[in-house]
C-alpha cells in the first residue's frame, strides 16, 4: 500500500513518518476522521467552520485544529484546512477533486521542487476522501504570518472592480510586483515562472490574483509564500480558458499564437524576458517539464485518480508538453 500523504510505499494503513513529521509534528494521526462528511443532517455543524469559496465558487474549506492526535473542526485557532468533494451539478468528475488536488500538490512539490503547503488525503467516517492542507501562515505558538495576496497588494475588490476582480489583471503584472517587493526578487520571480508555467502545463484554468500571495518570513521580510490550491481545473470544467489571467498586461500575438489560438514555447520565453529571467535560466526551466514528461506520467499512473479522470489528467498534461516543445522559439 502507499502512503496517502506522498505515495511512499508503506506496510501499514497509515501516513509515513515523514508525512507525520511535516503534518502533524510527528504525530500519529488517522488516515480517518472520526466525524462524517457534509450533508444535510449536519450541514449546519459544517457551515460554522466554513472558509471561504473556491474552485468557481463552489469548493467549501473547513477549518480543523490538532487535539491530541486527532483532527477536530474549529472556529477558531484553525491549523489546517479540509475541503471535502463539492456539491456541484454543473462540474464533472468531482468525486476525484480531493485527489486531482493532492496529486497536482505533490507532482509540484516532489518533481518541480516547487515549494508548495503540506498536504494530504484524508477520509471521513464513511470513507469518502477529502483534501487536507495545513496552514503555512499559522506559527507554532498560534498567531500568523502577514499574508497578502495579489487582489489585496493590487487594491482590487468586488466593490472597485466588480464580481471578476480576482479576474482582472495579468501575470506579468504579479511578476512586477515580486521584483519591487521581495528583496531575493530575482529567486522568487525564477520561482513564480516556473508556476505559472507549470500552472498552465498542467492545465490549472483557476490560478487568480488570489492564488500568488505574499508571506512576511520569521525574519520580517516579504517572501513568495508557498504555492496552494493547485488542480487541473480542465478535468472539472471542460472548455475553461487555458490560464486564468494573460501572460502580459496587453495583448501579446506571435505567429504561433496566431496560429494555434493558444500560448506556446514563444509566449513563455518572451514572458521570461520580460521578468528579467536570464536565458540559461529559463530554458532550464521550461526544458525540465519536457524532460521529466516519463517521470509525471508514471506518477499520473500510480495516482489515486478513478481510471478515465487518470487518462484524462495524463492526456491533458501531455498536450501541454507538446505545446511548449512544438512550438519555435522566440526572436532574439
Amino acid at each position: 500500500m502507499n502512503c496517502i500523504g506522498c505515495y511512499k510505499k508503506i506496510d501499514k494503513d497509515e501516513y509515513c513518518l515523514s508525512c507525520r513529521k511535516k503534518l502533524f509534528d510527528g504525530k500519529r494521526v488517522s488516515t480517518i476522521l472520526d466525524f462524517d462528511k457534509p450533508k444535510a443532517e449536519n450541514i449546519s455543524l459544517y457551515n460554522e467552520y466554513t472558509k471561504r469559496l473556491s474552485i468557481s465558487g463552489v469548493q467549501l474549506k473547513y477549518s480543523l485544529m490538532l487535539v491530541g492526535n486527532k483532527l477536530e473542526l474549529t472556529e477558531k485557532n484553525g491549523q489546517y484546512l479540509l475541503k471535502p468533494i463539492p456539491a456541484a451539478d454543473h462540474l464533472e468528475m468531482m468525486e476525484d477533486a480531493p485527489e486531482n488536488e493532492h496529486l497536482t500538490m505533490q507532482i509540484a512539490s516532489q518533481i518541480f521542487n516547487i515549494k508548495t503547503a503540506q498536504n494530504a488525503l484524508i477520509y471521513f467516517r464513511d470513507g469518502t476522501p477529502a483534501y487536507i492542507t495545513k496552514r503555512f501562515d499559522v506559527k507554532g505558538d498560534g498567531t500568523k504570518y502577514i499574508q497578502e495576496d495579489f487582489a489585496q497588494i493590487t487594491n482590487r475588490t468586488k466593490e472597485t472592480h466588480g464580481a471578476s476582480y480576482k479576474y482582472d489583471g495579468s501575470y506579468l503584472e504579479i511578476g512586477t510586483l515580486i521584483k519591487q517587493y521581495v528583496p531575493a526578487a530575482m529567486v522568487a520571480v525564477e520561482n513564480f515562472f516556473k508556476i505559472v508555467l507549470f500552472n498552465y502545463i498542467f492545465s490549472n484554468g483557476d490560478a487568480h490574483l488570489k492564488n500568488f500571495s505574499l508571506i512576511r518570513n520569521q525574519f520580517g521580510e516579504l517572501e513568495l509564500s508557498p504555492c496552494y490550491d493547485l488542480m487541473s481545473t480542465i478535468i472539472h470544467t471542460p472548455g475553461e480558458s487555458d490560464t486564468a489571467l494573460n501572460l502580459f498586461d496587453q495583448d501579446y500575438e506571435s505567429d504561433y499564437y496566431s496560429t494555434y489560438g493558444h500560448y506556446g514555447r514563444m509566449e513563455f520565453e518572451a514572458f521570461a524576458k520580460k521578468l528579467g529571467i536570464v536565458e540559461i535560466r529559463y530554458l532550464r526551466i521550461i526544458d525540465a517539464f519536457i524532460e521529466k514528461k516519463d517521470v509525471v506520467t508514471k506518477f499520473i499512473a500510480n495516482s489515486l485518480l478513478s481510471t478515465d479522470v487518470r487518462q484524462k489528467y495524463a492526456d491533458h498534461f501531455l498536450d501541454k508538453v507538446q505545446r511548449i516543445l512544438s512550438s519555435p522559439n522566440s526572436p532574439t
